[in-house]
Protein backbone atom coordinates (compact mmCIF):
# COMPACT_ATOMS: atom_id res chain seq x y z
CA UNK A 1 0.00 0.00 0.00
CA UNK A 2 2.78 2.41 1.21
CA UNK A 3 4.31 1.29 -1.93
CA UNK A 4 1.52 1.82 -4.46
CA UNK A 5 1.06 5.10 -2.81
CA UNK A 6 4.71 6.51 -3.61
CA UNK A 7 4.25 5.05 -7.18
CA UNK A 8 1.31 7.35 -7.43
CA UNK A 9 3.25 10.41 -5.74
CA UNK A 10 6.07 9.88 -8.13
CA UNK A 11 4.31 9.95 -10.95
CA UNK A 12 2.09 13.13 -10.38
CA UNK A 13 5.95 14.94 -9.31
CA UNK A 14 6.74 13.79 -12.76
CA UNK A 15 3.83 14.95 -14.36
CA UNK A 16 3.63 17.92 -12.95
CA UNK A 17 7.40 18.20 -14.04
CA UNK A 18 6.98 17.11 -17.26
CA UNK A 19 4.05 20.06 -17.60
CA UNK A 20 6.29 22.69 -16.51
CA UNK A 21 8.63 21.88 -18.43
CA UNK A 22 6.32 21.55 -21.29
CA UNK A 23 5.01 24.62 -20.66
CA UNK A 24 8.72 26.37 -20.15
CA UNK A 25 9.98 24.94 -23.68
CA UNK A 26 6.69 26.04 -25.55
CA UNK A 27 6.80 29.67 -23.87
CA UNK A 28 10.46 30.22 -25.09
CA UNK A 29 9.84 28.79 -28.47
CA UNK A 30 6.40 31.31 -28.48
CA UNK A 31 9.11 34.03 -27.80
CA UNK A 32 11.67 32.86 -30.39
CA UNK A 33 8.86 32.94 -32.99
CA UNK A 34 7.87 36.28 -31.83
CA UNK A 35 11.05 38.13 -31.72
CA UNK A 36 11.77 36.91 -34.92
CA UNK A 37 8.48 39.01 -36.75
CA UNK A 38 8.58 41.29 -34.85
CA UNK A 39 12.60 41.71 -36.37
CA UNK A 40 10.82 41.00 -39.70
CA UNK A 41 8.25 44.07 -39.23
CA UNK A 42 11.05 46.49 -37.95
CA UNK A 43 13.13 46.29 -40.99
CA UNK A 44 9.81 45.95 -43.28
CA UNK A 45 9.28 49.53 -41.63
CA UNK A 46 12.51 50.30 -42.06
CA UNK A 47 12.69 49.83 -45.71
CA UNK A 48 9.21 51.21 -46.31
CA UNK A 49 10.32 54.55 -44.31
CA UNK A 50 13.42 54.74 -46.44
CA UNK A 51 11.65 54.27 -49.82
CA UNK A 52 8.75 56.74 -48.73
CA UNK A 53 11.27 59.41 -48.01
CA UNK A 54 13.10 58.76 -51.46
CA UNK A 55 9.79 59.17 -53.33
CA UNK A 56 9.14 62.17 -51.52
CA UNK A 57 12.47 63.56 -52.40
CA UNK A 58 11.86 62.08 -56.39
CA UNK A 59 8.32 63.99 -56.23
CA UNK A 60 9.91 67.25 -54.51
CA UNK A 61 12.22 67.47 -57.29
CA UNK A 62 9.76 66.74 -59.96
CA UNK A 63 7.71 69.49 -58.20
CA UNK A 64 10.90 71.90 -58.08
CA UNK A 65 11.45 70.92 -62.37
CA UNK A 66 7.53 71.10 -63.08
CA UNK A 67 7.68 74.98 -60.98
CA UNK A 68 10.59 75.47 -62.50
CA UNK A 69 9.20 74.85 -66.15
CA UNK A 70 6.09 76.21 -65.72
CA UNK A 71 7.99 79.88 -64.81
CA UNK A 72 10.00 79.04 -67.53
CA UNK A 73 7.05 79.02 -70.31
CA UNK A 74 5.31 82.36 -68.69
CA UNK A 75 8.63 84.06 -69.32
CA UNK A 76 7.54 82.76 -72.34
CA UNK A 77 4.24 83.78 -72.76
CA UNK A 78 5.21 87.01 -70.78
CA UNK A 79 7.55 88.03 -73.92
CA UNK A 80 5.53 87.02 -76.75
CA UNK A 81 2.32 89.01 -75.27
CA UNK A 82 4.87 92.22 -75.07
CA UNK A 83 5.93 91.37 -78.66
CA UNK A 84 2.21 90.86 -79.58
CA UNK A 85 1.62 94.13 -78.02
CA UNK A 86 4.65 96.30 -79.88
CA UNK A 87 3.02 94.89 -83.11
CA UNK A 88 -0.78 95.52 -82.43
CA UNK A 89 0.48 99.37 -81.02
CA UNK A 90 2.72 99.65 -84.24
CA UNK A 91 -0.39 98.47 -86.30
CA UNK A 92 -3.15 100.89 -84.91
CA UNK A 93 -0.27 103.84 -85.41
CA UNK A 94 -0.68 102.59 -88.80
CA UNK A 95 -4.82 102.69 -89.03
CA UNK A 96 -4.73 105.79 -86.73
CA UNK A 97 -2.41 107.25 -90.13
CA UNK A 98 -5.08 105.70 -92.74
CA UNK A 99 -7.46 106.40 -91.39
CA UNK A 100 -6.34 110.10 -90.83
CA UNK A 101 -5.69 109.98 -95.06
CA UNK A 102 -9.39 108.48 -95.53
CA UNK A 103 -10.85 111.42 -93.45
CA UNK A 104 -8.99 114.10 -95.87
CA UNK A 105 -9.24 111.81 -98.65
CA UNK A 106 -13.49 111.57 -97.92
CA UNK A 107 -13.37 115.88 -97.11
CA UNK A 108 -11.88 116.38 -100.52
CA UNK A 109 -14.80 114.03 -102.17
CA UNK A 110 -17.29 115.83 -100.32
CA UNK A 111 -15.85 119.37 -101.51
CA UNK A 112 -15.57 118.03 -104.71
CA UNK A 113 -18.94 116.50 -105.01
CA UNK A 114 -20.50 119.75 -103.61
CA UNK A 115 -18.59 121.80 -106.58
CA UNK A 116 -20.30 118.91 -109.10
CA UNK A 117 -23.38 119.45 -107.90
CA UNK A 118 -23.10 122.94 -108.00
CA UNK A 119 -22.32 123.15 -111.44
CA UNK A 120 -24.76 120.68 -112.69
CA UNK A 121 -27.75 122.99 -111.67
CA UNK A 122 -25.77 125.75 -112.95
CA UNK A 123 -25.46 124.34 -116.34
CA UNK A 124 -29.31 122.87 -115.77
CA UNK A 125 -30.00 126.46 -115.57
CA UNK A 126 -28.53 127.61 -118.35
CA UNK A 127 -30.44 125.13 -120.41
CA UNK A 128 -33.22 125.66 -119.21
CA UNK A 129 -33.29 129.46 -120.00
CA UNK A 130 -31.83 129.03 -123.10
CA UNK A 131 -34.53 125.95 -123.82
CA UNK A 132 -36.92 129.01 -122.74
CA UNK A 133 -35.45 131.73 -125.46
CA UNK A 134 -35.39 129.21 -128.20
CA UNK A 135 -39.11 128.56 -127.48
CA UNK A 136 -40.28 131.66 -127.07
CA UNK A 137 -37.91 132.69 -130.16
CA UNK A 138 -39.82 129.88 -132.37
CA UNK A 139 -43.24 130.32 -130.91
CA UNK A 140 -43.56 126.54 -130.03
CA UNK A 141 -42.93 124.62 -126.87
CA UNK A 142 -40.40 121.48 -127.05
CA UNK A 143 -42.62 119.09 -127.03
CA UNK A 144 -44.64 120.64 -129.97
CA UNK A 145 -41.67 120.96 -132.09
CA UNK A 146 -40.80 117.35 -131.14
CA UNK A 147 -44.05 116.51 -132.17
CA UNK A 148 -44.11 118.46 -135.69
CA UNK A 149 -40.47 116.80 -136.50
CA UNK A 150 -41.53 113.73 -136.30
CA UNK A 151 -44.74 113.98 -138.19
CA UNK A 152 -42.66 115.08 -141.31
CA UNK A 153 -40.36 113.04 -140.99
CA UNK A 154 -42.39 109.96 -140.82
CA UNK A 155 -44.51 111.69 -143.96
CA UNK A 156 -41.41 111.77 -146.13
CA UNK A 157 -39.53 108.85 -145.41
CA UNK A 158 -42.62 106.77 -144.96
CA UNK A 159 -42.10 104.45 -147.77
CA UNK A 160 -38.47 104.07 -146.62
CA UNK A 161 -39.19 103.06 -143.01
CA UNK A 162 -41.80 100.57 -144.00
CA UNK A 163 -38.97 98.87 -146.34
CA UNK A 164 -36.35 99.42 -143.74
CA UNK A 165 -38.43 97.44 -141.38
CA UNK A 166 -39.23 94.71 -143.51
CA UNK A 167 -35.87 94.20 -144.27
CA UNK A 168 -34.29 94.26 -140.88
CA UNK A 169 -37.07 91.82 -139.66
CA UNK A 170 -36.79 89.60 -142.87
CA UNK A 171 -32.55 89.00 -142.52
CA UNK A 172 -33.20 89.26 -138.52
CA UNK A 173 -35.81 86.57 -138.11
CA UNK A 174 -34.26 84.24 -140.50
CA UNK A 175 -30.95 84.07 -138.64
CA UNK A 176 -32.91 84.35 -135.15
CA UNK A 177 -35.67 81.79 -136.27
CA UNK A 178 -33.07 78.87 -137.29
CA UNK A 179 -30.78 79.49 -134.56
CA UNK A 180 -33.97 79.05 -131.93
CA UNK A 181 -35.63 75.75 -134.18
CA UNK A 182 -31.98 74.61 -133.72
CA UNK A 183 -31.71 75.07 -130.17
CA UNK A 184 -35.42 73.69 -129.13
CA UNK A 185 -34.59 70.72 -132.01
CA UNK A 186 -31.84 69.43 -129.55
CA UNK A 187 -33.29 70.12 -126.71
CA UNK A 188 -36.37 67.72 -127.54
CA UNK A 189 -34.35 65.26 -128.97
CA UNK A 190 -32.26 64.97 -125.51
CA UNK A 191 -35.92 64.64 -124.06
CA UNK A 192 -38.27 62.54 -126.05
CA UNK A 193 -40.87 61.28 -123.94
CA UNK A 194 -44.11 59.77 -124.91
CA UNK A 195 -47.52 60.63 -123.64
CA UNK A 196 -50.96 59.08 -123.72
CA UNK A 197 -53.98 60.68 -122.49
CA UNK A 198 -55.64 60.28 -119.57
CA UNK A 199 -59.59 59.14 -119.71
CA UNK A 200 -62.19 59.48 -116.87
CA UNK A 201 -62.98 55.75 -116.90
CA UNK A 202 -60.72 52.69 -115.81
CA UNK A 203 -61.36 49.10 -115.98
CA UNK A 204 -61.02 46.10 -113.75
CA UNK A 205 -60.63 42.69 -114.92
CA UNK A 206 -62.76 39.69 -113.34
CA UNK A 207 -62.24 36.36 -113.47
CA UNK A 208 -65.54 35.51 -114.19
CA UNK A 209 -69.08 36.98 -115.03
CA UNK A 210 -70.30 35.38 -111.93
CA UNK A 211 -67.97 37.82 -109.66
CA UNK A 212 -70.56 40.92 -110.66
CA UNK A 213 -73.57 39.41 -109.02
CA UNK A 214 -71.63 39.64 -105.93
CA UNK A 215 -70.13 43.24 -106.13
CA UNK A 216 -73.65 44.56 -106.59
CA UNK A 217 -74.75 42.61 -103.58
CA UNK A 218 -78.02 41.53 -102.31
CA UNK A 219 -80.47 44.83 -103.53
CA UNK A 220 -77.23 46.48 -104.48
CA UNK A 221 -75.72 47.09 -101.09
CA UNK A 222 -72.32 46.35 -101.70
CA UNK A 223 -72.02 48.42 -104.71
CA UNK A 224 -74.08 51.59 -103.22
CA UNK A 225 -71.65 51.29 -100.45
CA UNK A 226 -68.09 50.93 -102.54
CA UNK A 227 -69.91 53.72 -104.58
CA UNK A 228 -70.78 56.04 -101.50
CA UNK A 229 -67.02 55.66 -99.94
CA UNK A 230 -64.86 56.67 -103.40
CA UNK A 231 -67.21 58.88 -104.49
CA UNK A 232 -67.19 57.31 -107.98
CA UNK A 233 -69.76 55.47 -110.33
CA UNK A 234 -69.14 51.54 -110.67
CA UNK A 235 -70.51 50.77 -114.00
CA UNK A 236 -71.27 47.07 -114.47
CA UNK A 237 -72.61 46.17 -118.08
CA UNK A 238 -72.64 43.35 -120.60
CA UNK A 239 -69.05 43.96 -120.92
CA UNK A 240 -67.23 40.15 -120.57
CA UNK A 241 -64.78 39.79 -117.81
CA UNK A 242 -64.73 43.91 -117.26
CA UNK A 243 -65.99 46.30 -114.65
CA UNK A 244 -65.92 49.88 -115.41
CA UNK A 245 -64.86 52.75 -113.06
CA UNK A 246 -66.17 56.33 -113.87
CA UNK A 247 -65.00 59.63 -112.23
CA UNK A 248 -63.41 62.51 -112.85
CA UNK A 249 -60.98 62.45 -110.27
CA UNK A 250 -58.01 60.67 -110.73
CA UNK A 251 -57.86 59.43 -107.21
CA UNK A 252 -60.92 58.51 -106.29
CA UNK A 253 -60.64 56.53 -109.46
CA UNK A 254 -57.39 54.74 -108.52
CA UNK A 255 -58.75 54.50 -104.35
CA UNK A 256 -61.97 52.38 -106.41
CA UNK A 257 -59.68 50.54 -108.22
CA UNK A 258 -57.42 49.34 -105.92
CA UNK A 259 -60.51 48.43 -103.34
CA UNK A 260 -61.82 46.42 -105.74
CA UNK A 261 -59.53 44.69 -106.92
CA UNK A 262 -58.20 43.81 -103.63
CA UNK A 263 -61.97 42.71 -103.16
CA UNK A 264 -62.09 40.16 -105.28
CA UNK A 265 -58.96 39.00 -104.81
CA UNK A 266 -60.34 38.11 -101.58
CA UNK A 267 -63.46 36.38 -102.65
CA UNK A 268 -65.23 38.14 -99.42
CA UNK A 269 -67.51 41.08 -100.49
CA UNK A 270 -69.56 43.16 -97.75
CA UNK A 271 -69.93 46.45 -96.76
CA UNK A 272 -67.60 46.04 -93.77
CA UNK A 273 -64.68 43.96 -95.59
CA UNK A 274 -65.38 47.27 -98.56
CA UNK A 275 -64.77 49.77 -95.96
CA UNK A 276 -61.73 47.86 -95.23
CA UNK A 277 -60.58 47.55 -98.92
CA UNK A 278 -60.95 51.46 -99.18
CA UNK A 279 -59.45 52.17 -96.20
CA UNK A 280 -56.27 50.16 -97.23
CA UNK A 281 -56.89 51.42 -100.94
CA UNK A 282 -56.27 55.58 -99.25
CA UNK A 283 -53.02 53.93 -97.24
CA UNK A 284 -51.82 52.44 -100.75
CA UNK A 285 -52.86 55.72 -102.86
CA UNK A 286 -50.78 57.93 -100.31
CA UNK A 287 -47.68 55.76 -100.54
CA UNK A 288 -47.95 55.97 -104.26
CA UNK A 289 -47.96 59.75 -104.16
CA UNK A 290 -44.89 59.64 -102.19
CA UNK A 291 -43.26 57.47 -104.17
CA UNK A 292 -44.18 59.31 -107.31
CA UNK A 293 -42.57 62.60 -105.61
CA UNK A 294 -39.84 61.11 -105.17
CA UNK A 295 -39.04 58.97 -108.27
CA UNK A 296 -39.86 62.13 -110.16
CA UNK A 297 -37.04 64.52 -107.88
CA UNK A 298 -34.83 61.71 -108.26
CA UNK A 299 -35.39 61.47 -112.03
CA UNK A 300 -34.81 65.29 -112.11
CA UNK A 301 -31.54 65.03 -109.81
CA UNK A 302 -33.00 67.11 -107.71
CA UNK A 303 -31.91 66.75 -104.00
CA UNK A 304 -33.13 68.17 -100.42
CA UNK A 305 -36.76 68.74 -101.21
CA UNK A 306 -39.19 68.68 -97.77
CA UNK A 307 -40.94 65.74 -97.79
CA UNK A 308 -43.96 67.11 -97.55
CA UNK A 309 -43.71 69.38 -100.40
CA UNK A 310 -42.40 65.72 -102.29
CA UNK A 311 -45.63 64.64 -100.98
CA UNK A 312 -47.69 67.56 -102.86
CA UNK A 313 -45.94 67.05 -105.95
CA UNK A 314 -46.61 63.13 -105.97
CA UNK A 315 -50.09 64.60 -105.89
CA UNK A 316 -49.96 65.57 -109.52
CA UNK A 317 -49.63 62.32 -110.34
CA UNK A 318 -53.34 61.57 -110.31
CA UNK A 319 -53.95 65.42 -111.62
CA UNK A 320 -54.36 65.89 -115.39
CA UNK A 321 -54.69 68.88 -117.60
CA UNK A 322 -56.80 68.45 -121.03
CA UNK A 323 -55.91 64.78 -120.48
CA UNK A 324 -52.11 65.01 -119.95
CA UNK A 325 -50.97 63.68 -116.92
CA UNK A 326 -49.61 66.94 -114.49
CA UNK A 327 -46.60 65.44 -113.47
CA UNK A 328 -45.58 63.61 -116.53
CA UNK A 329 -45.46 67.30 -117.87
CA UNK A 330 -44.09 68.52 -115.54
CA UNK A 331 -41.21 65.95 -115.40
CA UNK A 332 -40.80 66.91 -119.52
CA UNK A 333 -40.85 70.75 -119.06
CA UNK A 334 -37.75 70.08 -116.18
CA UNK A 335 -36.15 67.99 -118.69
CA UNK A 336 -36.42 70.55 -121.87
CA UNK A 337 -35.95 73.47 -119.52
CA UNK A 338 -32.55 71.56 -118.57
CA UNK A 339 -31.73 71.21 -122.20
CA UNK A 340 -32.17 74.38 -123.27
CA UNK A 341 -30.67 75.96 -120.46
CA UNK A 342 -27.58 74.02 -121.44
CA UNK A 343 -27.63 75.42 -124.88
CA UNK A 344 -27.96 78.61 -123.84
CA UNK A 345 -25.58 78.53 -120.45
CA UNK A 346 -27.80 79.61 -117.99
CA UNK A 347 -28.16 77.87 -114.96
CA UNK A 348 -29.48 74.10 -114.87
CA UNK A 349 -30.53 73.56 -111.90
CA UNK A 350 -32.23 76.74 -111.45
CA UNK A 351 -34.31 75.55 -114.71
CA UNK A 352 -34.61 72.08 -113.55
CA UNK A 353 -35.86 72.67 -110.25
CA UNK A 354 -38.60 75.44 -111.44
CA UNK A 355 -39.99 73.52 -114.12
CA UNK A 356 -40.48 70.31 -112.16
CA UNK A 357 -42.13 72.36 -109.53
CA UNK A 358 -44.13 75.19 -112.24
CA UNK A 359 -47.77 73.73 -111.89
CA UNK A 360 -47.15 72.69 -108.50
CA UNK A 361 -50.34 74.34 -107.52
CA UNK A 362 -52.22 72.22 -109.50
CA UNK A 363 -51.78 69.76 -107.26
CA UNK A 364 -54.50 71.89 -104.55
CA UNK A 365 -56.24 73.67 -106.73
CA UNK A 366 -59.32 72.51 -106.28
CA UNK A 367 -59.06 72.75 -102.77
CA UNK A 368 -57.65 76.35 -102.53
CA UNK A 369 -58.85 79.55 -104.01
CA UNK A 370 -56.58 81.01 -106.43
CA UNK A 371 -54.83 80.26 -109.58
CA UNK A 372 -52.66 77.60 -109.72
CA UNK A 373 -49.70 79.43 -110.30
CA UNK A 374 -50.68 81.61 -106.78
CA UNK A 375 -51.39 78.80 -104.93
CA UNK A 376 -47.98 77.16 -106.45
CA UNK A 377 -45.86 80.65 -105.40
CA UNK A 378 -47.34 80.21 -101.54
CA UNK A 379 -46.49 76.68 -101.70
CA UNK A 380 -42.92 77.48 -102.33
CA UNK A 381 -42.46 80.06 -100.07
CA UNK A 382 -43.95 78.24 -97.47
CA UNK A 383 -41.18 75.84 -97.80
CA UNK A 384 -38.54 78.20 -98.09
CA UNK A 385 -37.75 77.26 -102.15
CA UNK A 386 -34.82 80.06 -103.02
CA UNK A 387 -36.68 83.57 -104.85
CA UNK A 388 -34.40 82.57 -108.09
CA UNK A 389 -36.73 79.42 -108.47
CA UNK A 390 -40.19 80.97 -107.45
CA UNK A 391 -39.30 84.08 -110.07
CA UNK A 392 -38.60 81.35 -112.80
CA UNK A 393 -42.15 79.25 -112.84
CA UNK A 394 -44.40 81.71 -112.14
CA UNK A 395 -44.28 83.92 -115.44
CA UNK A 396 -45.03 80.28 -117.58
CA UNK A 397 -48.27 81.65 -118.18
CA UNK A 398 -47.34 85.44 -117.95
CA UNK A 399 -49.34 86.38 -115.30
CA UNK A 400 -45.84 88.03 -113.82
CA UNK A 401 -43.29 89.68 -116.12
CA UNK A 402 -39.94 87.74 -116.60
CA UNK A 403 -37.42 88.99 -114.43
CA UNK A 404 -35.08 85.70 -115.08
CA UNK A 405 -33.80 84.26 -118.58
CA UNK A 406 -34.62 80.55 -116.81
CA UNK A 407 -38.40 82.50 -116.36
CA UNK A 408 -38.77 82.53 -120.16
CA UNK A 409 -37.12 78.34 -120.76
CA UNK A 410 -39.72 77.44 -118.58
CA UNK A 411 -42.58 79.27 -120.02
CA UNK A 412 -40.68 77.81 -123.65
CA UNK A 413 -40.56 74.42 -122.20
CA UNK A 414 -44.33 74.34 -120.99
CA UNK A 415 -45.35 75.57 -124.78
CA UNK A 416 -43.81 72.75 -126.42
CA UNK A 417 -44.59 70.59 -123.82
CA UNK A 418 -48.60 71.61 -123.99
CA UNK A 419 -48.63 71.88 -127.67
CA UNK A 420 -47.02 69.22 -128.89
CA UNK A 421 -48.96 66.80 -130.86
CA UNK A 422 -50.63 64.26 -129.03
CA UNK A 423 -50.25 65.94 -125.39
CA UNK A 424 -53.61 67.27 -124.66
CA UNK A 425 -56.90 66.78 -125.98
CA UNK A 426 -59.37 69.41 -125.83
CA UNK A 427 -63.20 69.15 -126.38
CA UNK A 428 -64.23 70.46 -129.74
CA UNK A 429 -67.01 72.78 -127.83
CA UNK A 430 -63.70 74.88 -125.93
CA UNK A 431 -62.24 74.57 -129.26
CA UNK A 432 -64.62 75.86 -131.25
CA UNK A 433 -64.91 78.67 -128.71
CA UNK A 434 -61.03 79.62 -128.81
CA UNK A 435 -61.41 79.80 -132.42
CA UNK A 436 -64.32 82.36 -132.31
CA UNK A 437 -62.36 84.31 -129.62
CA UNK A 438 -59.73 84.34 -132.04
CA UNK A 439 -61.54 86.00 -135.33
CA UNK A 440 -63.38 88.07 -133.06
CA UNK A 441 -59.96 89.76 -131.21
CA UNK A 442 -58.66 90.68 -135.15
CA UNK A 443 -61.81 91.56 -136.58
CA UNK A 444 -62.70 94.47 -133.77
CA UNK A 445 -59.93 96.39 -135.85
CA UNK A 446 -61.62 98.76 -138.07
CA UNK A 447 -58.90 98.44 -140.64
CA UNK A 448 -59.69 94.43 -140.87
CA UNK A 449 -62.29 92.99 -143.84
CA UNK A 450 -62.03 89.21 -142.71
CA UNK A 451 -59.99 86.77 -140.54
CA UNK A 452 -59.24 83.05 -140.61
CA UNK A 453 -57.74 81.00 -137.97
CA UNK A 454 -56.01 78.18 -139.05
CA UNK A 455 -54.02 75.37 -138.07
CA UNK A 456 -55.74 74.34 -135.04
CA UNK A 457 -56.09 77.98 -133.81
CA UNK A 458 -52.13 78.01 -134.31
CA UNK A 459 -52.00 80.91 -137.12
CA UNK A 460 -54.40 83.41 -137.97
CA UNK A 461 -54.47 85.26 -141.24
CA UNK A 462 -56.08 88.60 -141.28
CA UNK A 463 -57.15 90.46 -144.40
CA UNK A 464 -57.15 94.30 -144.48
CA UNK A 465 -58.37 97.31 -146.69
CA UNK A 466 -56.09 97.94 -148.69
CA UNK A 467 -57.55 101.60 -149.15
CA UNK A 468 -57.78 102.08 -145.07
CA UNK A 469 -54.09 101.41 -144.61
CA UNK A 470 -50.22 101.30 -145.81
CA UNK A 471 -47.51 98.67 -145.15
CA UNK A 472 -46.03 100.67 -142.67
CA UNK A 473 -49.69 100.68 -140.92
CA UNK A 474 -49.90 97.13 -142.23
CA UNK A 475 -46.85 96.25 -139.64
CA UNK A 476 -47.96 98.44 -136.76
CA UNK A 477 -51.42 96.64 -136.87
CA UNK A 478 -49.77 93.11 -136.89
CA UNK A 479 -47.82 94.04 -133.57
CA UNK A 480 -51.25 95.38 -132.04
CA UNK A 481 -53.67 92.34 -132.62
CA UNK A 482 -50.65 90.38 -131.32
CA UNK A 483 -50.70 91.99 -128.22
CA UNK A 484 -54.36 92.05 -128.03
CA UNK A 485 -54.34 88.59 -128.19
CA UNK A 486 -51.44 87.77 -125.41
CA UNK A 487 -53.80 90.33 -123.11
CA UNK A 488 -57.43 88.96 -123.47
CA UNK A 489 -56.73 85.35 -124.65
CA UNK A 490 -55.71 82.00 -123.24
CA UNK A 491 -54.07 79.74 -125.01
CA UNK A 492 -50.98 76.75 -125.34
CA UNK A 493 -48.10 77.32 -127.25
CA UNK A 494 -47.67 80.59 -129.44
CA UNK A 495 -50.18 82.31 -132.36
CA UNK A 496 -48.69 83.41 -134.99
CA UNK A 497 -50.60 86.36 -136.73
CA UNK A 498 -50.17 86.86 -140.66
CA UNK A 499 -51.74 90.45 -142.06
CA UNK A 500 -52.11 90.38 -145.76
CA UNK A 501 -52.54 93.75 -147.95
CA UNK A 502 -53.67 92.77 -151.53
CA UNK A 503 -54.08 95.34 -154.22
CA UNK A 504 -55.48 94.66 -156.53
CA UNK A 505 -55.71 96.83 -160.17
CA UNK A 506 -57.99 95.78 -163.12
CA UNK A 507 -58.19 97.35 -166.43
CA UNK A 508 -59.36 95.59 -169.55
CA UNK A 509 -57.83 96.27 -173.00
CA UNK A 510 -60.33 96.89 -176.44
Amino acid sequence: MTISLTILVVVIIALAAGSIMGYWTRQTIAKGQLHTAEGKASKTIEEAEKKSQEILIESKNKAVNILEEAKKKERERENQIMRLEERLGKREEVIDKKMAEIDRGRSLLEKKAEEIIKIRKEAEEARKQELRRLEKIAGLSKEAAKKILLQLTEEENREYFAKKIKEMEASGKEGIEKKAKDIMIQAIQKYAGSHAAEVTTSTVSIPSDEVKGRIIGREGRNIKALERLTGIEIIVDDTPEAIVISGFDPIRRETAKIALERLIADGRIHPTKIEESVEFAKKEINNKIKEAGEAAAYDVGIAGLDPKLIHILGRLRYRTSYGQNALLHSLEVAHLSGALAAELGLDISIAKKAGLLHDIGKAVDHEVQGTHVEIGIKILEKFHIGKEIINAMKSHHEDYPFELPEAMLISAADAISASRPGARKDTLENYLKRLSELEAVANSFPEVEKTYAIQAGREIRVFVKPDAIDDLGAIKLTRSIADKIEKELKYPGEIKVNVIREVRVTEYAR
